[in-house]
């Protein structure tokens, strides 16, 4: 099966049926990481450009190496280094590139709604690899594969979002796509750091994480975002890991095994402590390689490929 849209620019407007193709592909890709020769000759002869205006670790080196395991040809582009210290603009910049006969742009922005301008510009297929606080479509796909391998069917689950959900692209993204297939999604923290009316997004919103720990699956715990606050939206960091920190004696209240996830980079002993990071129930680290798995059905997809990989 292909996907119905030749972009990723969200998971707000993409269809169900998009979602499951993108994770059953990724399955096949996640095998294939396994194997002692990892690289497929699948895009062989496409040209991918990530175009990052976002300093960024784990999303760039894993759409570099998905794109190295697919054989595509690759331009890293970085804004510091580039003619946008000059004053050019995002498109004329991309326009510029894409002249270069290109086939795929990978971009993160600050700007929301990046990507989709660049969609309506540009002939190349473009992947949202995080605009502003708006949406991060991958990390998304990779948490609800994670969770699928690792405690069957989505539908059904809860799922909750624990913290800074107001400055998150990954929360917003995690939202759309996880009740589009049917889980049941909470958000949690402070009400400062919750936006109004998310729940007319068809979510259940909570300001006390001890109340909803026996309810849950999955804890999927969000940094704090202190660089996109622009004002103190909560007393201190010592009182925020109070109420909102993920700790051994907090997850004593559960009453089933849960997922404890993460996008990272994680800030340990404030949103969550290091003995519920390194245990048993943290997928923190298969999340990241899930990743690679993820973006590779994802440029495999757009690049005209079906869900169906020998």
């Amino acid at each position: 099966m292909a996907l119905q849209s030749r972009h990723l620019l969200g998971l707000d407007g993409i269809a169900a049926e998009d979602i499951f193709t993108i994770l059953d592909a990724a399955k096949s890709f996640r095998e294939v990481l396994d194997r002692p020769i990892k690289r497929l000759p699948t895009l062989q002869g496409k040209t991918v450009v990530n175009l990052f205006y976002e300093p960024s670790t784990r999303t760039r080196i894993s759409f570099e190496l998905a794109e190295k395991r697919l054989s595509a040809d690759i331009v890293n582009f970085t804004a510091s280094s580039s003619s946008v210290k000059k004053g050019e603009t995002l498109i004329d910049t991309v326009k510029n590139i894409e002249a270069m006969k290109i086939d795929m742009v990978v971009v993160r922005h600050s700007s929301p709604g990046a990507p989709h301008l660049l969609s309506r510009a540009l002939n190349s297929h473009i992947i949202n690899a995080g605009d502003g606080g708006h949406e991060h479509p991958t990390q998304a796909l990779l948490d609800m594969f994670t969770i699928r391998e690792k405690i069957g069917a989505l539908q059904g689950k809860t799922v909750a979002l624990v913290g800074d959900i107001s400055h998150s692209r990954v929360a917003m993204s995690n939202i759309y796509g996880l009740t589009k297939v049917g889980a049941r999604v909470i958000v949690c923290g402070p009400t400062t750091l919750i936006p109004r009316e998310i729940d007319k997004l068809g979510i259940e919103v909570f300001h006390n994480i001890d109340e909803i720990i026996p309810q849950v699956d999955v804890l999927n715990i969000l940094r704090l975002q202190l660089e996109r606050q622009r004002e103190a939206l909560f007393p201190s960091l010592r009182e925020y890991h109070n109420y909102f920190g993920i700790t051994r004696e907090r997850l004593e209240n559960a009453t089933k095994p849960i997922l404890i996830m993460h996008p990272g980079p994680m800030n340990r002993g404030l949103e969550i402590t290091s003995d519920v990071a390194d245990s048993e129930h943290s997928v923190i680290l298969e999340q990241v390689t899930n990743g690679v798995a993820v973006r590779m059905a994802v440029l495999f997809l757009l690049a005209g490929g079906r869900s169906e990989i020998n």
